[in-house]
């Protein structure tokens, strides 16, 4: 295939295999060395680089990029943030305020740091949660991003993308890049052995860790048609190809819980690629976001060819691994609605910040007149797919929403799952972790504090 995009100001075309790694090419390929290979996961944000696009800028893991994504972007690398008079801000003040010692991990926190200055964003835990240290210790790093935070943002900085030369308008999508959910569904339905490819957060490692050859693909970016939020007064639609990044915004003033649960189970790098409809494609039994989604009631779109179809999400997970989706299949969106004000959202994982769940779970009960009307209860981690907590649900409707029938509930979470013991929780604990979650739920909704971080023995 070839690409051809910005790299630090200059337009490159390259001509490559589609499952060629960002990270790969700028070091075999370009040598640009700055960016470093560490986790190869996406996890440590040493390979971190700076993307621009319709969307702005934003930090990437190119570790786990492929390169048609980048196809009419800008890339900025370490090696292309200082500028022709200097030192970016945040590098000076990286060296004034002792923020490195090895170094390995400091290419891909300055660019993290000089994404966060070029769009003003002054939350640097949040914005340096996905670059991770091991020497120096994340004190004088956060003090450098404060110390640059009323610098100017040097021009360089500002990649124009438009300066690409445009593609002909009408031209026909090759099969790699589709341009319309239309010409994806043609595609599909001529390769449903094919794979799909929006943020590459989880297909990226089936590559890199895994070797695989994934044959044919179809890299989604360009279907814009499947990149909207659609908000109207009863619900909110989201495309399939809208990022996490942005379905945290949407749901912030709706969902709060969510959108902290969002900002915790990926970094900024993850959250800026990852897409709501693949994260709900692949089926995962861990996946954070099904449990939130299915106790909301959300609604899953599908399509194959020209036909489409709607169905509720929980109806969409089968068993393991297998999904309720049709050879040629694909989604193309969730709606979920608006208004649920008792929706909360609960994460256990070892590390607060980007880390694998052991329990997640969603709830949303109705009361009317101190009465369970209804209610939805669903959790990843406690079985082979997101599911709801049926029997635990049925020993609440129609009982006070008090402590007594909460704690009478709690053996009922043993008959909907037997979860499995892993490395991240047994099965027992699991279970304990569910049944506590549910407590801790009424105490959220009787004004109870039940922010972990704000909560000591």
């Amino acid at each position: 295939m070839d690409i051809t995009f910005l790299l630090n100001g200059e337009t490159v075309t390259a001509d490559v295999a589609p499952t060629v790694t960002l990270l790969d090419w700028l070091r075999t390929r370009r040598g640009l060395c700055g960016t470093k290979e560490g986790c190869n996961e996406g996890d440590c944000g040493a390979c971190t680089v700076m993307v621009t696009d319709d969307h702005g800028a934003q930090a990437l893991n190119a570790c786990i990029l492929f390169l048609p994504q980048l196809a009419g972007k800008a890339v900025r690398t370490v090696e292309g943030i200082a500028g022709p008079d200097g030192l970016h801000p945040v590098q000076r003040a990286m060296v004034d305020h002792h923020g490195s010692q090895c170094g390995f991990c400091t290419p891909g926190f300055v660019v993290s740091m000089a994404v966060a200055h070029l769009n003003g964003r002054t939350d640097h835990d949040d914005q340096l949660a996905g670059n991770l240290c091991r020497c120096t210790g994340y004190a004088p790093i956060v003090r450098a991003a404060q110390a640059a935070e009323g610098a100017a943002v040097p021009g360089h900085m500002r990649d124009d993308p438009g300066r690409i030369e445009p593609a002909k308008e009408g031209a026909p999508a090759t099969d790699a890049a589709p341009a319309t959910a239309d010409a994806l569904a043609a595609w599909y339905l001529d390769n449903p052995d094919g794979t799909l490819i929006a943020g590459a957060t989880d297909v990226g490692l089936w590559v890199t860790k895994q070797f695989r050859d994934l044959g044919k693909v179809a890299f989604l970016q360009a279907c814009t048609d499947l990149q909207g939020i659609a908000v109207t007064d009863d619900a909110i639609r989201f495309g399939a190809g809208v990022t996490m990044t942005r379905v945290l915004e949407a749901v912030a003033d709706d969902y709060p819980s969510y959108a902290q649960m969002i900002r915790r189970y990926g970094s900024v790098q993850v959250r800026n690629a990852a897409t709501i409809g693949g994260n709900i494609a692949n089926g995962s039994p861990i996946g954070d976001n099904p449990p939130a989604l299915i106790a909301l009631g959300a609604t899953l779109h599908l399509r194959r060819g020209d036909v489409s179809r709607d169905l509720p999400l929980e109806d969409f997970f089968l068993s393991y691994g297998k999904q309720d989706r049709q050879p040629g299949e694909f989604v193309t969106g969730v709606t979920i609605p608006r208004g649920r004000t008792a929706h909360r959202v609960y994460k256990l994982s070892k590390r607060f910040d980007q880390d694998i769940s052991a329990v997640c779970g969603g709830f949303d009960v109705t009361v009317a007149d101190g009465t369970v009307t209804a209610a939805r209860i669903a959790f990843g981690g406690m079985a082979g797919v997101p599911k709801r907590a049926s029997s635990v649900e049925s020993s609440l409707i129609g009982r006070p929403w008090a402590p007594e029938t909460v704690k009478a509930a709690l053996p009922a979470f043993a008959e909907d799952f037997q979860p499995m013991s892993d490395m991240r929780a047994s099965s027992a604990y699991r279970l304990e972790a569910a049944r506590n979650m549910l407590q801790r739920y009424l105490a959220d909704l009787s004004g109870g504090d039940v922010d972990l971080r704000r909560i000591t023995a």
